[in-house]
């Protein structure tokens, strides 16, 4: 049996017991679990916080998290697109090792070998709960959060009813939750169905209350908490004539002289930042604030479809490109993290991080080793304020099931960038952050080098293979 298969069998009999593996030789000695606290946003540009230089949109509860903790500037998603950096996130692998590498599933989802956060934190009794956005399985398949480890989840699990703020229903466990409310038109009382009745429930609102009620019954036992916001997440939709895609409400903008799209999405950000001040102010009413670790990051960059955002709120500041890029601006995210007495107030961390490494952090956090096959490196030094070694290289790749297939390579100051059909790309990140100068003419050997590793992140998979014009 292979240990990812072990791992599993064995967390399903531990569970109900709560108590941690056996993991003999490998156990790290007993130490005092913190609460730990995810919080992730949708296609939130690096540039869309106050505390990484937004000056139009105001996000006051983020900041403070950064302040009071550490700010990392060179933090990456695990992809440029929702559901392979969900991937990336929950399993610790890669791109190039991801069970689902793409943001066309094609009927891919996690399957019963597939090995998460939550079921490694359960192992060390940690009460598991999701909220929010999945993308990494839907009803009947081995995908669903409950499969993998989360003893309670609410929330969409298909990505693209995700994209609705004002859905009919959503999953609390395995279980349909009815949401739209049934108006009733003209004098023969005729019900509107699907198309014709709204919902009056915001699902961001929802999201933020089963929050709150999960910190609050989990209070007493160590808890991870992955809380995924759909917000701010843009569509191909015009938002101003499609009801889906509308806030409540677009305080504290409604005065400005600003397309409506873009109050809208301030609307989103500000909301979204309130109620992440709700959360901080309940740990705090709950005496559970010191013994909690916060982090709040986004899955990829910020929506290009629209001059809202990345023109007009600068939602990438330096970077190029976007969502669906594998330039910076697609895959470098904020990531911010905040636990009193652990992480040193005000600290700015140049560490270069991405989503693969969160798994082995928390692992090392709750006294565990994470499988020895994940790409991902703890940085808990960093967060503790120790030196620590940078990657040896990160990767990315998208496009396994588009005609355009991209890969990405990033070692040390060096980015490597391989597009279908075109050239290779070389920048140096440190004196070219925006990627404006292609200078792989002039540095063969690094480009060389970078390829070379291209091919060795990359891993064989039945459910997306090497065509002609990937190789």
């Amino acid at each position: 049996m292979q240990r990812r298969e072990f791992l599993k069998t064995a967390g399903a009999f531990m569970a109900s017991a709560v108590l941690p593996m056996d993991l003999g030789a490998n156990t790290i000695p007993p130490i005092i679990k913190p609460n730990i606290i995810f919080i992730m946003a949708d296609d939130l540009g690096y540039g869309d916080l106050g505390c990484y230089g937004q000056k139009k949109i105001k996000t006051p509860n983020i900041d403070r998290i950064a302040k009071e903790g550490m700010r990392f500037t060179q933090a990456y998603a695990g992809s440029s697109v929702c559901a392979p950096s969900r991937c990336s996130l929950m399993t610790g692998m890669h791109n190039g090792h991801n069970r689902l590498r793409d943001n066309l599933p094609n009927g891919v989802w996690l399957r019963p070998d597939d090995f998460t956060i939550a079921e490694l934190l359960k192992q060390a009794g940690y009460r598991t709960g999701g909220i929010g956005k999945w993308s990494l399985g839907i009803p009947s398949s081995w995908g669903v959060p409950n499969y993998q480890g989360f003893d309670y989840y609410y929330g969409q699990l298909n990505q693209n009813q995700a994209h609705f703020y004002y859905p009919d229903y959503v999953w609390e466990n395995d279980k349909v939750v009815l949401l739209q409310k049934l108006v009733i038109e003209n004098e023969v009382g005729k019900i509107m169905g699907n198309r014709g009745g709204k919902n009056v429930f915001y699902t961001h609102d929802l999201y933020t209350e089963k929050a709150l009620n999960f910190i609050e019954k989990n209070r007493e036992h160590p808890f991870f908490l992955y809380l995924a916001y759909t917000i701010p997440h843009f569509s191909d939709y015009p938002v101003e004539s499609d009801d889906h895609f509308q806030v409540p409400s677009d305080e504290p903008y409604s005065g400005k002289e600003w397309p409506q799209s873009a109050k809208n999405y301030a609307a989103m950000i500000t909301r979204m930042d309130k109620d992440v001040g709700k959360l901080m102010r309940l740990l705090k009413k709950q005496g559970i604030d010191s013994n909690t670790l916060v982090i709040f990051t986004s899955d990829n960059g910020s929506y290009q479809g629209s001059p809202i955002p990345i023109d007009f709120f600068d939602s990438n500041g330096v970077y190029r490109g976007g969502k669906r890029d594998l330039y910076e601006g697609g895959i470098r995210v904020p990531f911010v993290a905040r636990w009193p007495g652990n992480i040193q107030a005000d600290m700015v961390s140049d560490q270069m991080i991405a989503f693969w490494d969160v798994m082995p952090t928390l692992a090392e956090l709750a006294g565990l080793n994470p499988p020895k096959d994940v790409d991902g490196v703890s940085f808990l030094p960093t967060l503790k304020g120790e030196k620590q070694q940078q990657p040896r290289y990160l990767f990315w790749d998208y496009g396994h099931v588009r005609k355009t297939y991209k890969r990405a390579l990033r070692m040390e100051d060096y980015k490597g960038v391989s597009i279908t059909d075109k050239d290779f790309e070389l920048y140096n990140l440190k004196d070219d952050p925006g990627e404006t100068e292609n200078i792989a003419d002039k540095h063969p050997d690094i480009v060389r080098k970078i390829n070379a590793y291209m091919i060795e992140a990359r891993g064989d998979s039945e459910d997306y293979p090497i065509r002609e014009t990937q190789k």
